[in-house]
């Protein structure tokens, strides 16, 4: 019986935070805003590609960035001029529609061509969350370990875009690049996987591709 009422429970969770995440992005919908969902553990190097992001890309960009804590990656976007606004989360270990939509009326959808949502960093308590974005980006870091996909496949299976970053440092910790490509393929055959090193600069037009070619499909 316990186990009956566990599922049960977290069925109902699932089914409202959907019944959000529908109204966010038709929110977005009506005004012709993209929403990406970042999500990577801390140390993958998310909040450094948002902010190449904000510099490089086409185009009026907004964050929510979500943590624990927020100031902090907040406090690194709002050095580049754009709207944001920092998501405490407290206890929680992610970020879910709910909470997202309590901060809408907070961005300047008039003003912005795209909604970057910086998730809680980890790969495991933000899969079943969906935020009402366009799109969900996984970032990992070579220097979590080559098994990191093996570790967490659920995350990998939702996502839409997924980059492997700091591949400059793969020999200096050990990580075999072309094995965690390999197991993101097996789990999800149909992602777009980049590799990058954003200290160095690689990788970063492709990723600004791709987001745009799937906002545009």
């Amino acid at each position: 019986m316990h186990k009956i009422a566990e599922v049960e429970v977290q069925h109902n969770i699932m089914k409202a935070n959907k019944k959000i995440a529908d109204r966010i992005q038709k929110r977005l919908d009506d005004n012709n805003v993209f929403g990406v969902d970042f999500v990577g553990a801390i140390g993958s190097g998310k909040t450094s590609l948002i902010e190449d992001l904000i510099e490089n890309m086409e185009g009026s960009i907004a964050v929510i960035a979500g943590d624990v804590i927020s100031k902090f990656d907040a406090g690194r976007f709002e050095k580049h001029n754009i709207p944001v606004v920092g998501l405490n989360t407290g206890k929680e270990c992610h970020l879910d529609a709910h909470l997202v939509e309590h901060v809408l009326d907070d961005i300047p959808f008039d003003r912005i061509d795209y909604l970057f949502i910086e998730n809680v960093g980890n790969l495991i308590c933000p899969v079943d969350f969906d935020l009402g974005s366009h799109m969900r980006v996984v970032v990992i870091s070579v220097s979590e370990g080559d098994d990191t996909v093996e570790k967490h496949p659920l995350i990998f299976q939702d996502s839409d875009l997924v980059i492997i970053n700091k591949i400059d440092i793969a020999d200096a910790v050990g990580a075999d690049t072309e094995k965690m490509v390999s197991d993101v393929e097996t789990i999800n055959p149909d992602v777009k996987i980049i590799t990058t090193s954003l200290k160095k600069n690689k990788g970063l037009n492709e990723v600004i591709s791709a987001i745009e070619k799937f906002k545009n499909s």
